[in-house]
């Protein structure tokens, strides 16, 4: 049977485990000290991060907001739409000798308009035009009609075309103040003009209708044209 223990040898049997959990202690301390670093660190990749990312987004912003300035200074300079602008440069009449009274007026008779028409176009790029028209007029009537080519005006320059235009004599005969005028010795006629196309900028793309009624005094003595004067109207 072996001797009872002393209560001093029970406390000393105790004693080991306090250096035991001061170890675990320590190395809760070391764990927490190790979680902090990492926490700082992610932190301090996070705010990089954030800062690379603002100077980018700002960077892209500004660069937006140039862009547009630019854009829209190009849109109201160079490639704002101007109107083109078409004019009569000269007109004559052909075969007016034999207009000296109506009883010499004869539907076989050949009288022909010649007409100098330029178009110019103001814009950064060429102004392109259908096919149109060009009308002579006389007391409210359709005397003469002439087909105009479809073409292109280039960027800033003025284009050119000789338009001739049969009169149709049996129309002309049937008009009651001809007589009137021919006693006169001067026909007071219009001519109208319509001009359809586009100016193309790009991104800009803008439809350009053009029209021109010109009043004039045909001479019959002189064999010319006076006090021509022009009406010009311009829709886009």
């Amino acid at each position: 049977m072996s001797p009872p223990q002393s209560p001093n040898s029970s406390r000393d049997q105790v004693r080991p485990l306090a250096p035991s959990s001061h170890r675990i202690h320590v190395e809760n301390e070391e764990g927490v000290n190790n979680y902090t670093s990492v926490s700082s660190t992610e932190l301090a990749k996070k705010k990089r991060r954030r800062k690379r990312c603002i100077k980018f987004c700002g960077c892209c912003g500004v660069t937006t907001i140039i862009i547009g300035i630019v854009i829209l200074i190009l849109a109201l300079t160079v490639f704002k739409v101007k109107d083109p602008t078409i004019r009569i440069n000269s007109i004559r009449f052909e075969g007016l000798s034999a207009l000296t009274s109506n009883s010499n007026l004869q539907t076989n008779m050949n009288i022909t308009v010649s007409a100098d028409i330029s178009i110019k176009n103001p814009n950064a790029v060429s102004f392109k035009f259908k096919a149109a028209t060009a009308s002579l007029i006389y007391s409210d009537r359709f005397i003469a009609e002439a087909q105009l080519p479809r073409g292109s005006a280039r960027a800033r320059r003025t284009f050119r075309m000789n338009v001739n235009i049969m009169v149709m004599v049996e129309k002309l005969v049937g008009i009651p103040r001809l007589t009137s005028d021919l006693i006169a010795g001067e026909l007071p006629v219009s001519m109208l003009t319509n001009i359809n196309g586009k100016v193309n900028l790009g991104v800009i793309k803008k439809s350009v209708g053009i029209r021109m009624n010109c009043n004039m005094a045909v001479d019959l003595q002189r064999q010319d044209v006076k006090n021509i004067d022009c009406e010009r109207k311009v829709s886009l």
